[in-house]
């Protein structure tokens, strides 16, 4: 009689996070267990299969071919349970997105013709706002899902981690300092700079980090996004200090971007709403954006 395999969900959960993540902490972050949980889990995992589902480079988890099959395999398991967790809607499913410009403009718009590709059976609706219109929508039920690029506290919404970046700063491709490897605060001084609106913690932070090196760069305009201070830096006013992600992507030939080598770091969000369920097509399409936003040099899924 053919030996009958055992099957531990909690085990290909923690797998299908992993593969979404670059360490085991992150993994654990995001489930609510232990870093040695995660470990002693994918282990006994290993051991099963007797294959190796992760190999370690660069401090990171990166995973096989094994564990890229196996979590292929997982798919149909997953969407089994997703019909368990409750009757489907008769009709289209309908996901609500709302996100700040930064990410409702191309990134998003991207992301949603895939999907709906992938799933033709889900309808797909957009709006855009500030970080406080995102976090009111989905507090209010007005919207299922949001994205945002800072770190609010609204009780009602909990946010789920999804990228982390560090500082860029972005100039047209001819600027003298474009030919540096990495910017550090002291290359600045005396350079046209689009600064952060003061009303964004950023400002703060910048101005704390230019006094301590003494530096004194031309501010010549102010963004209250990302987005805008791309744009006006492509317009020609100077260089600006930005969170890569996802600019650094859609600006590629136009701008280049270099390390700013500080403090400064991002974390980017899902929004879900915290005291009703989580709709089935939302934990779709966010397992969607997390395993198809491709790689690139400023920032990593968390």
């Amino acid at each position: 009689m053919p030996r009958k395999s055992h099957h531990s969900l909690p085990e290909y959960q923690i797998l299908r996070v992993m593969m979404e993540s670059d360490t085991t902490i992150a993994a654990a972050y995001r489930l609510g267990l232990s870093q040695p949980a995660i470990s002693r889990s994918l282990s006994r995992l290993e051991n099963r299969m007797g294959k190796m589902l992760f190999v370690r480079s660069a401090g990171r988890l990166k995973p096989t071919a094994a564990a890229v099959e196996l979590n292929a395999r997982l798919d149909n398991l997953f969407d089994a349970l997703d019909l368990i967790d409750g009757p489907v809607e008769s009709g289209r499913e309908h996901l609500r997105i709302i996100a700040p410009p930064t990410f409702a403009n191309r990134f998003l718009a991207e992301h949603m013709s895939v999907f709906l590709k992938v799933h033709p059976d889900y309808y797909l609706s957009i709006d855009f706002g500030t970080t406080e219109d995102v976090i009111e929508g989905v507090f209010s039920a007005r919207f299922d899902l949001g994205i945002i690029g800072v770190e609010p506290t609204r009780a009602g919404t909990k946010l789920v981690p999804f990228r982390r970046s560090t500082a860029v700063v972005a100039m047209l491709p001819d600027h003298p300092l474009a030919a540096s490897s990495e910017i550090e605060p002291t290359d600045l001084h005396g350079f046209d700079l689009i600064a952060q609106s003061y009303r964004q913690a950023r400002r703060a932070q910048l101005e704390k980090l230019f006094h301590h090196s003494k530096v004194k760069p031309r501010i010549v305009a102010e963004a209250t996004s990302s987005l805008a201070a791309a744009e006006l830096v492509l317009a020609g006013l100077g260089v600006a200090i930005i969170n890569p992600f996802p600019i650094s992507g859609q600006y590629l030939g136009d701008l280049v971007f270099r390390p700013f080598p500080s403090a400064l770091s991002y974390q980017s969000y899902f929004i879900v709403p915290e005291n009703r369920p989580v709709a089935r097509v939302s934990r779709h399409f966010m397992r969607h954006i997390r395993l198809n936003t491709p790689k690139d040099t400023f920032s990593h899924i968390v």
